[in-house]
């Protein structure tokens, strides 16, 4: 069951971001733990520059280097300041297909102390429909520590 992958994960996750201040090595170590735990096909963190998102941190296969603001799952995401699943990346408008193995997909934004999106944590599955409410809920609280890193 996942929400108990998820109960599993989280404090190792807390454990890993402790006492670190780099954002980068943080970045590089969730999505690693991510992908280990959960099994998913491609983990990883765009962040902010300017007007794009920047690819940082993954685990995968190779990634698009740069989204412009609302583009996209995640450009989207970003505008918005909010998770977004998506059960059909066909069915998304704008989708940008970095693989075509990519079928569903969730974003969370992460926020800065003043509640700015700073990041993005990118996860994507090769089966439809794969996210849901639950992952929702608890990749919010994995990424919800990492805005202070910005």
């Amino acid at each position: 069951m996942k929400e108990n992958k998820y109960k599993e994960l989280l404090p190792q996750v807390r454990a890993l971001i402790e006492g670190e201040t780099d954002a980068v090595s943080v970045m590089a170590n969730v999505a690693a733990a991510l992908r280990e735990t959960m099994g998913f096909f491609w983990v990883g963190f765009y962040v902010v520059k300017g007007d794009k998102l920047h690819l940082g941190p993954f685990q995968g296969s190779v990634a698009c280097y740069r989204i412009p603001f609302g583009k996209g799952v995640c450009g989207t995401s970003w505008q918005r300041a909010e998770t977004i699943v998506v059960e059909d990346v066909e069915a998304f408008p704008g989708h940008i297909a970095c693989s075509s193995l990519s079928r569903s997909e969730i974003v969370v934004p992460v926020k800065n102390a003043e509640s700015q999106v700073c990041a993005v944590l990118d996860i994507d599955s090769t089966s439809l429909s794969d996210f849901d409410a639950t992952d929702q809920l608890w990749l919010e609280q994995i990424v919800a520590p990492l805005g202070a890193l910005f």
